[in-house]
């Protein structure tokens, strides 16, 4: 797809899409981590795709983006999704609503190396903390 193909996707399909490919990027980051219960497999996960926890990589990538994909990531940040779950702030949501729009970009334009490189600043960051 070219960038003007993916941009006309409504931002909140791109945050669906992105929700995906972020979630499994988590997912496989806690396999490879070892082999834990079901349940500590989970709990290792929502650490890491939670609305707070993407809301820090958010903060932790906007000084790395590019110019294209600051403004995908601010389409999704400004986005008016109808409802937020209870457990997030507005603030938290927003901010993981742009960066699951960006990963969604990133992903239908067949940028995986990026995909990987920004995971790698997200773990990364994660650490720091």
């Amino acid at each position: 797809m070219t960038p003007a193909q993916v941009l006309a996707y409504p931002t909140l399909t791109l945050a669906h899409v992105g929700d995906c490919v972020y979630e499994l990027l988590a997912r496989s980051h806690v396999v490879h981590q070892g082999a834990f219960p079901a349940h500590e497999t989970h709990r290792r996960t929502v650490a890491l795709v939670s609305a707070e926890a993407q809301c820090r990589a958010a903060r932790a990538l906007l000084p790395l983006l590019e110019a294209d994909e600051k403004a995908v990531f601010g389409r999704g940040r400004n986005a008016k999704p109808k409802t937020i779950p209870k457990h997030a702030g507005a603030e938290a949501y927003a901010y993981a609503t742009g960066l699951e729009a960006l990963f969604g970009y990133l992903y239908l334009l067949g940028r995986n190396g990026r995909i990987r490189e920004l995971w790698q600043a997200v773990l990364a960051a994660g650490e720091e903390a």
